[in-house]
């Protein structure tokens, strides 16, 4: 029996950061690994500091490892959270999962990207875009012309239970208040948009020419582009009176009972540097650097040039959990 105890413990350990020896760090990453590998590879060659990366799987995407980090929270096997959005960050600083860390890097990232108690803070963000076929003489401007006649049966968006389209619709309904938000939704249903299966399907049936605009993450908009597609981006409600462009930056964040914390703030401080952010706006992804004066490719437009929602992360954390009945009967389910 004893021996068998043991051999429990030593398979558990192995299965945690506790189980690491020697110069490591331990980091779940909800962030695509395309984009995030290469990031962290960068950072084991100029630091000398082994990388141990556990990522999210396409199936559980943004909430596989938030639920591991929630199941582990006794004995946590990590010390680094990369997520692909700031929401999950706030779900586990609510549940007191996180150690504050304010890390030098951070300096130059606008207040309304960071946890103001130091639980994460935001670095590269999507933008959520229109994305317009060339061929449409009048340009949406607005996440509003959802509900225009002028596009009745002209416009699509992603199905609202999954991705970046939740985190939006939560967004609103924090903004706007339950009553503005359900009316958008049924007007949305009476102008006819249709609704498909992932942002990629829509920037697809756009570049078709089959629908004329869609709201999708700006590097949806940006790889069609590249790729001579007839599409272009609209960065909406930039104008006077307008609410701005909702930016969904990355989040980093320091686990409560890291095994390796000193590692952990060091990786934070590499992925919170402009070189980084240089990087993730140079790679497919196309993300907006939080770093005003970053390079980036010519599609993207720098922070400071772009009129940008506020968001109120806490807020947004409980509205996500609490619509989704709503939206579940909104796409018929």
């Amino acid at each position: 029996m004893r021996r068998t105890l043991l051999l429990i413990a030593v398979l558990l350990a192995s299965c945690s950061g506790r189980g690491e020896r020697g110069n490591v760090v331990v980091v779940y990453v909800s962030e695509d690994r395309v984009f995030s590998e290469p990031i962290l590879r960068d950072f084991e060659k100029e630091t000398g500091i082994k990388v141990r990366a556990i990522y999210d799987t396409e199936e559980s995407k943004s909430t596989g490892l938030m639920n591991r980090i929630i199941a582990e929270r006794e004995n946590t096997g990590a010390d680094v959270y990369w997520a692909n959005e700031p929401i999950r960050a706030e779900v586990l600083k609510q549940k007191g999962l996180l150690q504050p860390y304010i890390s030098p890097s951070a300096e130059g990232i606008p207040e309304k990207f960071r946890d103001p108690q130091g639980y994460w803070t935001g670095f590269s963000a999507r933008a959520r875009v229109l994305i317009v076929n060339r061929a449409v003489k009048i340009k949406p401007r607005s996440i509003l012309d959802y509900i225009r006649p002028r596009w009745k049966g002209r416009a699509v968006i992603a199905n609202p239970l999954f991705g970046t389209t939740t985190v939006h619709m939560a967004v609103l309904f924090a903004l706007w208040g339950d009553e503005r938000a359900e009316e958008f939704l049924e007007r949305m249903k009476e102008n006819r948009v249709k609704i498909t299966s992932s942002n990629g399907e829509s920037a697809d049936l756009v570049a078709s020419g089959e629908f004329d605009f869609a709201l999708v993450d700006n590097d949806d908009a940006v790889s069609r582009m590249r790729r001579g597609e007839p599409v272009e981006m609209v960065f909406p409600d930039q104008g006077e009176g307008e609410m701005g462009v909702l930016l969904l930056p990355n989040a980093v964040m320091l686990l409560k009972g890291a095994p390796h914390p000193e590692n952990g703030k060091k990786l934070i401080d590499y992925l919170l540097s402009r070189e980084t952010e240089r990087k993730l706006a140079f790679a497919d992804c196309a993300q907006i650097p939080l770093h005003s004066g970053v390079d980036m490719p010519p599609e993207l437009k720098d922070i400071s040039h772009l009129k940008t929602l506020s968001v109120n992360y806490e807020e947004v954390a409980r509205k996500l959990e609490e619509i989704q009945p709503l939206l579940k009967e909104w796409v018929g389910y």
